[in-house]
């Protein structure tokens, strides 16, 4: 059986092109598509057989990595190719030490693209060629692999009370924001500062931004 796959891009003619070099290597496969992170969670949640997801770095609802680790959050099994034309060598190593499968540049011919999903499917991890694998353990992927793992350890609510903090709402705007008690965010941010280990709700959001990119220049993702 074919895996089911979602796109998830907010330009049409790359989503199309990767389209194409999916029907190619997976002739079968199911495609969805997605234009913003909100309607990517939308079709995760009406399509339970997704096995990938092709994500863009920067479209809207998404910033650098808050998505690809909000969906390792909420949906564990879910396999995440980050796509983007911003491609510099660090934010692709970044992509993978958070958690990401592949790292696809948007400048990757079909048959490139095809060689990175055959090697996902076969549990590997795939950079193009000109990435040095090797200098992916370092001391900064270290740190990002345990910010990963941490945030991986947050429940779904607690993940979205995060985000929420990093924006600098208070505990009440959030109770609000998300229809619960007060009291419960408090629960819910005394477990956060927990499990990431830190002091204080503001050291909880620096974290929380440590995933977030600024959006490159002329951008063409």
């Amino acid at each position: 059986m074919q895996p089911q796959v979602i796109i998830a891009d907010d330009h049409p003619l790359f989503r199309t092109a990767l389209k194409q070099a999916i029907v190619e290597c997976l002739p079968d496969a199911g495609v969805i598509e997605a234009d913003c992170f909100d309607d990517l969670l939308i079709g995760v949640e009406a399509n339970p057989n997704l096995e990938i997801v092709f994500l863009d770095l920067h479209m809207p609802g998404n910033n650098g990595f808050t998505g690809l680790t909000q969906l390792q959050n909420h949906y564990p099994d879910l396999v995440v190719i980050m796509v983007s034309s911003d491609d510099n060598v660090q934010t692709m190593q970044k992509a993978i030490s958070f958690g990401a499968a592949a790292f696809i540049p948007k400048s990757a011919d079909l048959t490139t693209i095809g060689q990175a999903i055959e090697v996902v499917l076969d549990g590997e991890v795939w950079l193009p060629s000109h990435v040095e694998t090797d200098t992916i353990d370092n001391e900064n992927s270290q740190a990002n692999q345990h910010l990963a793992k941490q945030l991986a350890q947050l429940t779904p609510q607690q993940y979205i009370v995060l985000t929420q903090i990093a924006d600098g709402r208070l505990n009440k705007q959030i109770a609000y924001d998300l229809d619960i008690k007060e009291t419960t965010v408090k629960k819910h941010v005394s477990a956060i500062l927990v499990k990431l280990k830190v002091n204080n709700r503001t050291l909880a959001g620096l974290a929380y931004q440590q995933l977030m990119l600024a959006a490159p220049e002329n951008r063409s993702d």
